[in-house]
């Protein structure tokens, strides 16, 4: 059974340098990192605490304090080579010196289909892959000890520049219906499964899932646009959301036993040298994908250009990316750049730019604002690129007052910073609209729990 989703407020933002589809093994990294900041409201307690241990890939290196059930775990073998701490001895990174060949930890083939819920879920989390599940509200890890009213994924990214997650499951077709199994066994509702409506995938036949076609501008790809078109959060509800690799990946781990931490990354972007599809692991250095980057003159983007965070050449991809992006620094002032009409050489919403006669032309960008962080205006602008049903601009505020109240009242709890992607590129106040929604969250996290 399907259902088709049409998303209309929206923008497509048409970019240069898309990754060739061919898939090639990238160079062995000679380390690999786990990095606990990526994973929200988790405090880490260090399991393995000594460097110089020896770890199998998925054996548990951390932890949540507040939460034992939430465990996470090495995506590859080797030597635990360095405890990277900040600002009160938080840490930043756990860097694993890898071996040459991958070691596993055996938890033990099973079949999902013929298990309880129960067995399927400590199976998922005890292993490491409860990591790749998120729960809405908050953006955060899903704790074991909830039960969701359904779970979403999305095999459709609308982002600029974004892996083709069709082409990624290519070769995963075996163990993707395996994780669907072992995901039904999670939830007493539906699961749901985005893919491209104009499209002739596999997974448009996957069986256990309730299947959503979804087609208009970016971001019809966001699993929060499917979730608000299907099932509305209210207020106590809990909604998981897995990514499609991610999926394969707990597919894996029934089917061997194994945590296989397989990662397919996307190298897009016109500074990027070999712009084509590299199979690693999860954690892999970012050098042994792009080469050596000159980061003066390029950035480059673990993630999309919209949703993803800068990186340097001695740093590592973030555990849920499928796409690494290096596209030029926007260093170079633009003499009269105020005036309308004279720079149309960016996607632009607006008519100040001839750009929006040739809507099928693709760019080739850098990272230059066009402009410094002002006051907000009530423009309308934000509303045109937000399929949700939230008043984005009263929501960024309530968010920024720290008034809590309202931001239950305007939909807090259906979004996160994902979704107002498209409003930091729009918008005309430069406003870091990502990050006021994320300081939001956890201010709801800490204060409403």
């Amino acid at each position: 059974m399907s259902k088709g989703i049409k998303v209309k407020k929206g923008l497509d933002i048409k970019l240069k340098g898309e990754a060739e589809k061919t898939k090639v093994p990238a160079p062995k990294s000679k380390t690999f990192a786990v990095k606990p900041p990526e994973f929200h409201s988790v405090v880490p307690k260090m399991v393995i605490k000594k460097e110089g241990a020896k770890i199998l890939a998925g054996e548990e290196l951390f932890f949540s304090k507040y939460n034992e059930g939430l465990r996470f775990t090495s995506p590859v073998s080797g030597t635990l080579k360095e405890i990277v701490r900040g600002a009160k001895r938080k840490i930043l990174e756990i860097v694993i010196e890898a071996d040459v060949e991958n070691n596993y930890k055996d938890f033990g083939k099973m079949d999902a289909a013929a298990s309880s819920s129960q067995e399927v879920k400590k199976r998922i989390f005890e292993s490491g892959c409860g990591a790749f599940i998120m729960q809405r509200p908050y953006d955060i890890v899903a704790n074991p000890e909830d039960t969701p009213k359904a779970i979403y994924i999305s095999a459709y990214n609308s982002a600029p520049l974004a892996a083709d997650l069709e082409f990624v499951l290519e070769d995963k077709k075996d163990a993707f219906r395996a994780g669907i199994q072992a995901l039904n066994k999670l939830t007493e509702g539906k699961v749901y499964l985005g893919v491209k409506k104009a499209s002739n995938s596999f997974l448009k036949e996957v069986s256990g899932v309730e299947l959503l076609e979804v087609s208009g501008p970016h971001p019809a790809g966001n699993v929060g646009v499917q979730i608000a078109k299907t099932e509305p959060m209210n207020m106590g509800e809990r909604v998981w959301t897995v990514g499609a690799e991610d999926v394969a990946i707990i597919g894996n781990l029934f089917l061997t036993g194994q945590f296989r931490a397989e990662r397919t990354i996307a190298v897009v972007g016109t500074a990027a040298q070999n712009k084509q599809y590299y199979t690693t692991f999860i954690g892999a250095k970012v050098s042994d994908l792009v080469g050596e980057i000159n980061t003066k003159e390029n950035r480059i983007i673990s993630g999309d250009v919209l949703t993803g965070d800068r990186i340097q050449n001695d740093q590592y991809i973030g555990f849920y990316d499928n796409t690494v992006t290096v596209i030029p620094e926007g260093n170079n002032y633009r003499m009269f750049g105020w005036v309308p009409f004279t720079y149309n050489n960016i996607p632009s919403m607006s008519k100040t730019s001839f750009s929006w006669l040739f809507p099928n032309k693709k760019y080739e960008v850098n990272t230059n604002l066009n402009g410094e962080e002002r006051a907000l205006v009530v423009t309308g602008e934000m509303e045109k690129v937000m399929p949700l049903d939230v008043y984005p601009m009263e929501l960024l505020k309530a968010c920024m007052a720290g008034d809590i109240e309202k931001m239950e009242n305007l939909g807090i709890y259906e979004v996160i910073p994902e979704d107002f992607a498209l409003i930091d590129y729009v918008n005309t106040s430069k406003l870091e609209a990502q990050e006021v929604i994320r300081l939001g969250l956890d201010l709801m996290i800490t204060e409403v729990g």
